[in-house]
């Protein structure tokens, strides 16, 4: 059955303009004007009038975990908590309502949103669950907090050393990067009835959101399993890409032999992940230079350069994509030298690229290397880097607009669930560059609206190499699409993040509609 779209603006990306667009089951079947399209009407053709509306390609996801969206929706919210006494306030009423034994997981907890500017303690989630493991999660998932029980069931006591790269204050419960990491790792997941629900609840989020492609940005062992029971059971209707935890590389491999670099039932592994530093919000992303107000601190490393060294050479011997996490400077330094040893690598990844340096964008062009920035960080924690790095480097970090000068491709993300997948939001960030307080963070990096919609649409399907099969409308491309409320080339750029997704398609099939 074909299905034939007219009367509305269409974003192609594509060099020509059109008045219509032919679906032929999963792919673009025909582009061009009104009456060329229309000629193909048979017996068997839905004729759909857009009425004005615009159509654009769906957008690709090029970083997130979309399991942890999932996760959350099993997870206790404290999203909108300013003082420690709102935490309080909020786990004594859920306690009250909830009767359970088992692991109490807390997301949406952000320090620097706190009255009292510190971290709620293990003593205070002791007062309210005595028997019961909690650990809290940082809304940048780079730190937490555990409670005196969770920490007991962690293995960790006050004679734990910090792990490499990571760091461990056991009076408190506070566990940060690696040591928060890990012991995340070691939580039991819920019951598959239970993540196989929330799952989906969290593709449904990402298709309102006009995507059709998500990523699943670092995936351990156990994780891999919960996933081979996601595909066998048929229960993915978005692609989505996987990335390896290193370590794991071998067994995940030996899980998904059908699904690697190649999608089998929506679902691919993509390639691995590792991290070279924390966050510069938290003040553990890895810089050349200290930190404002700082005469030595500069956050740290993840992982030593010999390492690091033999796990791009292990990618590069198995054809897989590297994505690295990278926000500070001296991280970015580090896996730009390593790239420069190992050489020819599979259009590696660099996942933040928060400060990215002017002076490194010569080697980032050289070396092939996609920035994949947050850029949502101008908003959400763009006040809190004027005061961690000063005005000067603040105003540079996820620097698109230099980027684009220098011809360099790059695509945006949301690291959801730090922050919902809004591609509207990350375009109006792009674009505008205000933080919360309204300061207009690095004017000279603001780039236009088409190019903010490429990063997550054309740009994104070459970072995972599917630039031939989505991200723009064109002839032969899969049939993934959205229907938007208003043209976001035709509006106030300050109204971008206002535009409604009325309807998402995916290969040709409606997954969302308003």
């Amino acid at each position: 059955m074909k299905k034939i779209y007219i009367n509305g603006d269409f974003i192609t990306l594509e060099k020509n303009e059109i008045e219509g667009v032919v679906i032929e089951n999963d792919k673009i079947l025909k582009t061009g004007n009104k009456d060329e399209v229309l000629n193909l009407v048979d017996k068997d053709t839905e004729v759909i009038d857009l009425k004005g509306r615009t159509m654009m390609p769906s957008f690709i996801d090029a970083h997130s975990h979309i399991f942890g969206l999932a996760k959350q929706f099993l997870e206790v919210s404290i999203d909108d908590a300013k003082s420690i006494t709102d935490i309080k306030n909020k786990l004594k009423e859920y306690k009250k309502h909830n009767q359970t034994d088992d692991w109490i997981i807390i997301n949406g907890y952000d320090i620097n949103e706190l009255k009292e500017k510190r971290h709620i303690t293990k003593q205070e989630l002791n007062e309210i669950f005595p028997d019961i493991p909690v650990i809290i999660e940082n809304k940048s998932r780079h730190n937490g907090i555990a409670n005196s029980k969770a920490l007991e069931k962690l293995g960790i006591s006050e004679k734990t050393k910090n792990p490499e790269g990571g760091r461990i204050i056991y009076e408190t419960g506070y566990l940060e990067e690696s040591a928060f990491i890990n012991s995340l790792k070691k939580v039991p997941l819920p019951k598959i009835e239970n993540i196989q629900k929330a799952f989906n609840k969290a593709q449904e989020t990402y298709a309102s959101y006009g995507i059709t492609t998500a990523q699943e940005g670092c995936m351990t062992i156990e994780l891999a399993k919960v996933y081979k029971s996601l595909v066998d059971n048929n229960d993915l209707f978005l692609d989505i890409v996987a990335y390896m935890e290193e370590k794991s590389v071998n067994k995940i491999e030996e899980l998904f032999k059908e699904n690697l670099l190649k999608y089998n039932k929506n679902f691919k592994i993509g390639g691995i992940k590792i991290f070279l530093d924390g966050s510069p919000q938290a003040k553990t992303a890895w810089l050349r230079t200290p930190y404002e107000g700082e005469q030595e601190y500069s956050g740290y490393r993840i992982l030593s350069d010999d390492k690091l060294e033999s796990i791009l050479l292990q990618a590069k011997n198995q054809d897989l994509q590297v994505l690295a996490h990278c926000n500070g400077d001296k991280a970015i330094e580090q896996y730009i030298d390593s790239i420069k040893k190992v050489n020819n690598l599979k259009r590696p990844v660099m996942i933040h690229a928060q400060i990215l340096g002017l002076d490194q964008l010569e080697d980032i062009k050289k070396y092939n290397i996609i920035p994949s920035f947050f850029i949502g960080h101008v908003y959400y924690f763009g006040d809190i880097h004027i005061k961690n790095l000063g005005i000067e480097r603040a105003e540079h970090i996820s620097p698109a607009g230099s980027s684009l000068k220098e011809n360099i491709l790059f695509t945006f993300h949301q690291d959801t669930p730090v922050t919902i997948p809004n591609m509207f939001e990350t375009i109006w960030c792009a674009v505008n560059r205000k933080t919360k307080e309204g300061v207009v963070l690095g004017e000279t990096e603001q780039i236009p609206v088409l190019e903010a919609i490429k990063a997550v649409t054309i740009n994104s399907a070459y970072q995972y190499g599917e630039e031939n099969l989505k991200g723009s409308i064109k002839e032969g491309k899969k049939a993934d699409l959205v229907i938007l409320d208003k043209n976001p080339l035709k509006i106030d750029k300050d109204d971008i993040k206002n535009i409604k997704i009325l309807e998402t398609i995916k290969e040709g099939k409606t997954i969302f509609k308003a």
